[in-house]
């Protein structure tokens, strides 16, 4: 198993130090959540591996989180039941144990895919559904034209949708998922049409790709941009997104069926 960091974190990313104030910015977008229960059909019990601070859980169902970081468990509302300090490479649970699992913007911190979604599909019995992003989308995001490290990072932490599915096994659906103009959930691409939102550090702290490149790229990123968006040179090339519904983006969700 990899090492963890200080509070707990298991991935790449030191939740720890860039989770601090993660709910301040990634609060559930009804509009995917919609997608997801959608997609977990009737099932009455659900596991959520790498559950963070429980956005996108289910209400009304019986939810199992698991949760490396103590960080993000803190964070978790009272109406949320209790996070399980585990990984999703060695989950304390017997086979079939749940009629669903989930992983919604974890996939690509886990030390080992393969080994992640087998044991997702070991302890559930019905679907397990992961939402993430493809990583040869990513660059549709007007981010690429500022921050071109940002997106690169992303690319290589993201697994590819087919190793996904692959690792699943059995049949399994891919779906695009729009990405709505006022999103709620503040990753990235939630601010296609809003761009002067991750001028505010905290919002890009929300995104943990910031924190794998140098602090210069920040800074690099905010004097362009702001230029730019003072100029009209922002709006002159991408405005139509201030108005443009949705965005179809990098963000997929993978519905696996043993």
């Amino acid at each position: 198993m990899a090492s963890r960091h200080r509070d707990g974190s298991a991935g790449d990313a030191n939740y720890g130090a860039i989770g601090t104030n993660y709910t301040n910015y990634r609060q559930p977008e009804p509009r995917i959540a919609a997608l997801i229960v959608r997609a977990l059909g009737d099932a009455r019990t659900v596991l959520n591996v790498g559950a963070g601070a429980g956005s996108y859980e289910p209400i009304g169902r019986m939810v199992t989180a698991v949760e490396p970081s103590a960080s993000m468990r803190a964070q978790r509302p009272e109406h949320l039941s209790r996070a399980i300090d585990a990984v999703a490479g060695a989950l304390p649970f017997g086979d079939k144990s749940f009629d669903a699992a989930m992983a919604t913007f974890t996939v690509h911190q886990w030390p080992d895919l393969g080994q992640g979604l087998a044991e997702m599909r070991r302890v559930t019995r019905g679907p397990v559904i992961v939402l993430s992003c493809d990583p040869d989308q990513l660059n549709r995001f007007w981010l690429d034209d500022y921050a071109p490290e940002i997106i690169a990072v992303e690319a290589s932490r993201y697994p590819r949708i087919d190793a996904i599915v692959e690792a699943l096994g059995g049949e399994a659906q891919v779906l695009s998922v729009p990405i709505p103009l006022d999103c709620t959930d503040g990753f990235g691409e939630a601010y296609y049409g809003r761009p002067e939102r991750l001028l505010d550090p905290g919002a890009r702290l929300a995104n943990s790709a910031w924190s794998f490149v140098d602090a210069s790229v920040g800074e690099r990123f905010v004097a362009d941009l702001t230029r730019d968006l003072d100029s009209g040179e922002w709006d002159r090339r991408h405005g139509h997104l201030r108005t443009q519904p949705e965005f179809d983006g990098s963000l997929k969700l993978v519905v696996g069926r043993g």
